[in-house]
């Protein structure tokens, strides 16, 4: 049966100035032809799957792609060429326009003419859900109401984006709340790093001896059971809105969500790369976003090898190990009923290793975004435009200040430590008070005390009357805490630690 993939419809952005990937089913030997105008690539399908490729376009809109197959034929409408980026990660990507702050606000003013469109990925647990769910995606345009479900992140980078570079930019949403990053890639990513291939191991010792049968059941049952928690506790919120979750639980019992992982539960590893990603891919895009790793908490002294292997899975399945890659550095956050089990620390600093050791990486460094016992902060107004600013410089190269300012180097000499900064522009700026506990000097034994930070231009010097000799000094290792200190281009220091390895 001949179709094309299911991200081609109406109104989708084509990524231009690259030979751009048209793909889709359809019978073995047959000729499938992919024309824009005088722009027309052919291919033969091979195995049930062909792949066009057609060169590459100028910005443009309005256009027309036909794909024949045979004496088959489909036709896309108003399509546009400009830049194309792939939104990964989990809720707090996902987070919608209209629950965002100002979210009423930016819809209204809103309509086709704004120049990005987007493509939500749908979200699915099986093959069979897939295919049936794809057939009903599409490219939306922006508009009050079509632009309600949009990622928040999304809409403000595309939006900064459109207007800087003065083209169409098409968003295409792959993304999950609650998802750990074992979730995007797969079996083969996960079993062949021993660091990392507990999350596979773990999940097949759960399945041993079920049968699909029983596993279906099995979640069948979970599901009709959280379905009825999430009633009741819908109504309690209602006449008590406000109330803790732990209250909820005692009131309800406990929730048992993700549910048992097995074949049926969309949370189990590999599940979104296999029936999310694959779906998409190879469809010429720019590069990526990604917002993750809330859901590795559990996990964080292995995250760096996880994440570092979802960029390069993820380039090798689109085929371009230089595609750029922007990820967003988790803020601060905490539950109030929790103590600082400083594992979010610890996801942090492998983001920045990943940052600093995989290539055509940036990082838009949020630490001020976080908000106490809320882990799905609602501005993302800044994080759009910090993920735009490290696309401008990484994916466009241009000269913009959009970087945090981040650990250069550190001198320990006369009892004190002596940090250096690198930064774009200017010194650092210090808004309020800097916290008694963000800066900390440890001596020989290893134990860090809290320290007093002095700021002269890029350099911090730290001293602390509890260590007479630092060996290492660092900065926020804490899950929730202020942020006080800043470069002039608004964008907080990021954290660091001279005694960590991730």
């Amino acid at each position: 049966m001949f179709k094309c993939a299911q991200v081609f419809s109406d109104n989708m952005v084509l990524q231009r100035g690259r030979p751009v990937a048209v793909f889709g089913q359809g019978e073995d030997g047959v000729v499938v032809t992919a024309e824009i105008g005088d722009n027309r690539a052919v291919c033969t399908v091979k195995d049930g799957r062909w792949l066009c490729r057609l060169k590459p376009m100028a910005a443009a809109e309005g256009l027309e792609l036909k794909v024949t197959h045979g004496a088959e034929s489909v036709v896309f409408r108003d399509v546009a060429v400009g830049e194309v980026w792939f939104l990964g990660g989990q809720s707090n990507m996902e987070l919608e326009l209209q629950n965002a702050k100002d979210g009423a606000k930016y819809l209204s003013e809103l309509n086709e003419g704004v120049p990005v469109r987007y493509y939500y990925t749908p979200k699915v647990a099986t093959f069979e859900e897939a295919e049936r769910e794809g057939a009903r995606s599409c490219w939306g345009k922006a508009g009050s109401e079509s632009s309600k479900a949009w990622s928040a992140v999304g809409f403000h980078f595309g939006m900064k984006l459109a207007k800087e570079l003065g083209v169409v930019v098409g968003l295409i949403g792959c993304n999950w709340g609650g998802t750990s990053a074992s979730c995007w890639v797969d079996r083969a990513t996960l079993e062949a790093d021993k660091r990392i291939s507990s999350y596979i191991e773990e999940y097949d010792a759960k399945i041993a001896g079920k049968s699909l049968e029983e596993q279906k059941a099995e979640y069948e049952q979970y599901f009709e059971e959280n379905e009825e928690w999430n009633r009741k506790s819908a109504e309690i919120l209602k006449e008590e809105p406000g109330l803790d979750w732990g209250e909820l639980e005692k009131r309800l019992g406990k929730n048992k969500w993700p549910g048992p992982l097995n074949e049926y539960n969309p949370f189990r590893p590999t599940n979104m790369f296999e029936n999310m990603v694959m779906r998409v891919c190879p469809y010429t895009i720019k590069g990526f976003l990604y917002y993750q790793g809330e859901s590795d908490d559990h996990k964080p002294d292995s995250y760096y090898r996880l994440f570092t292997a979802l960029i390069d899975r993820w380039r090798t399945a689109w085929g371009d190990d230089t595609l750029p890659f922007i990820m967003v550095q988790l803020p601060m956050f905490k539950y109030a009923a929790d103590p600082d089990y400083k594992h979010w620390c610890k996801i942090r600093s492998a983001q920045m290793k990943a940052y600093r050791t995989v290539k055509n990486t940036g990082i838009a460094v949020i630490l001020d975004c976080g908000e106490f016992n809320e882990i799905h902060p609602k501005d993302k107004l800044p994080v759009g435009e910090r993920l735009c600013l490290q696309a401008e410089k990484v994916a466009y190269g241009m000269d913009v200040d959009g970087d945090a300012p981040m650990f250069a180097g550190a001198v320990f000499e006369d009892g004190r430590a002596v940090v250096t900064v690198s930064l774009k522009n200017g010194g650092l700026v210090v808004k309020g008070e800097i916290p008694e506990n963000a800066f900390e000097l440890a001596g020989e034994d290893g134990e860090y005390r809290p320290a007093k930070a002095e700021i002269e231009g890029s350099t911090i010097v730290v001293t602390s009357a509890e260590v007479a000799q630092p060996k290492a000094v660092r900065y926020c290792r804490v899950n929730y805490g202020e942020v006080a200190v800043f470069g002039k281009n608004g964008i907080p220091l990021a954290p660091f630690s001279t005694s960590e390895d991730v």
